[in-house]
C-alpha cells in the first residue's frame, strides 16, 4: 500500500529506544524523535478480571509489576487484585469525581518519564468509565497510550447471549440527566442493531419498565450477571416476561442487559402507514413544491406508502375522476 510521504508512526528498535520514521514511494528514513518525547512516559489501560481472577492475561500482569504508579477507580478493589498476585506498587485514586483535575496530574507523572497503569474496579478501562478522559487528554499531550486487553463484561454477556452480534450499539449506562435520558431511549426505538446497556441492580426494574414503554413488551432481551462468577446467569426473556420475573425476584449483582434491534420489516411498514392519514393529493404536493416533476412525485409517494408507482397513477387518477 502506498502511504503519502508525511505519513509518519513511531516504533521502537533494538534497544528499546523509541524512533519516529516517514515511508514514501522510494525511500524509507528513519528521523529521531524529539528529546521530550523521550522523556514522557506511557499510559497502559489494562483489563482487570470482571469477575474471575483467572482471566487476568499475564502480559496484564507483567505491565502492572513493571509500571511507576497505578491509578486505580478504587483502590481498595484494587489492592485486593494486587496482593493475591504478590505485586507492590504505588497506587493513586482515579474515579469519575476527579477524572478531569486527577488526569492533569497524572499528566505531570507521565511528562517527568514516569509510566502509569490505569486500571477500572472490573473489565477494560474507557468503557463506561473515567480512563476515557486521561486516555483523550494523554492524546492530546502527545503522550503514548496503550491497552492491555482482557475482560470486557458487554463482549462477555453479547457472545453468551445468543443476539446477533455482526453489529451491536453499546449505550453504557443510561444518562442520568432526563432530557438526555429521554433522547436516548427514543433513538432505541429505530435501533436495528444489537443493544448493549449496563444496569445496576437497584435500577433495574425501573429501567425495565422505560424499555417495555418504549420498545414494547415483546421485545426479546438477555439479562446477564454475575459474569465469569460462581452464579453467572444470562437468562433469555422478553420484556414483558422479565418485568414479572424481576416482580418475585430481587434483582443482584451488575447487569448486561442485550436488547434485540428493531426489526426492519415492522420499521418500514410502520412508516408506510404513517401515511395512511394524509390525503393522496396532498402528499403529492409535497414533493411538487420542492420543484420536483410530477412523476418524480408520484415516484417519492410510492415509495413512502410502499406502494408500486402504478398503484400511485391508478389512485390518483380514481380521485380525478371519482
Amino acid at each position: 500500500m502506498i502511504r503519502s510521504p508525511d505519513r509518519c508512526r513511531q516504533n521502537i528498535n533494538m534497544t528499546g529506544r523509541p524512533y519516529a520514521y516517514c515511508r514514501n514511494i522510494n525511500s524509507r528514513k528513519k528521523i529521531p524523535i524529539s528529546k521530550e518525547a523521550h522523556m514522557n512516559g506511557t499510559l497502559y489501560l489494562v483489563a482487570t478480571p470482571i469477575g474471575n481472577l483467572g482471566d487476568i492475561s499475564a502480559r496484564a500482569l507483567e505491565t502492572l509489576r513493571s509500571v511507576d504508579l497505578i491509578a486505580a477507580e478504587d483502590t481498595r478493589n484494587t489492592v485486593r487484585l494486587l496482593n493475591h498476585f504478590e505485586i507492590r506498587k504505588p497506587l493513586t485514586s482515579y474515579h469519575e469525581y476527579n477524572k478531569y483535575d486527577k488526569a492533569e496530574v497524572l499528566i505531570g507523572h507521565l511528562r517527568r518519564g514516569e509510566n502509569i497503569a490505569c486500571v477500572s474496579d472490573a473489565g477494560t478501562p474507557a468503557i463506561s468509565d473515567p480512563g476515557e478522559v486521561l486516555a483523550a487528554r494523554c492524546i492530546e499531550e502527545g503522550i503514548r497510550v496503550t491497552s492491555i486487553p482482557g475482560a470486557c463484561a458487554l463482549i462477555t454477556a453479547l457472545t453468551m447471549s445468543g443476539m446477533p452480534a455482526r453489529r451491536f450499539c453499546f449505550e453504557g449506562f443510561l444518562p442520568s440527566d432526563k432530557k438526555e435520558h429521554k433522547r436516548i431511549l427514543s433513538q432505541l426505538v429505530r435501533e436495528e442493531r444489537t443493544i448493549i446497556l449496563y444496569e445496576a441492580p437497584h435500577r433495574l426494574k425501573t429501567t425495565l419498565e422505560e424499555l417495555r414503554d418504549t420498545l414494547g413488551g415483546s421485545r426479546r432481551i438477555t439479562l446477564c450477571r454475575e459474569l465469569t462468577k460462581r452464579y453467572e446467569e444470562a437468562i433469555p426473556l422478553t420484556l414483558d416476561s422479565a418485568l414479572s420475573y424481576y416482580e418475585e425476584n430481587e434483582p443482584r449483582g451488575e447487569y448486561v442487559l442485550i436488547l434485540a434491534g428493531a426489526d426492519p420489516a415492522a420499521l418500514a411498514e410502520q412508516d408506510h402507514r404513517s401515511w395512511d392519514t394524509v390525503p393522496l393529493e396532498e402528499h403529492m404536493e409535497i414533493y411538487l413544491s420542492k420543484g420536483m416533476t410530477r412523476k418524480e412525485a408520484m415516484k417519492k409517494v410510492a415509495a413512502d406508502r410502499g406502494l408500486s408507482r402504478r398503484d400511485i397513477y391508478q389512485a390518483l387518477l380514481q380521485e380525478e375522476n371519482g
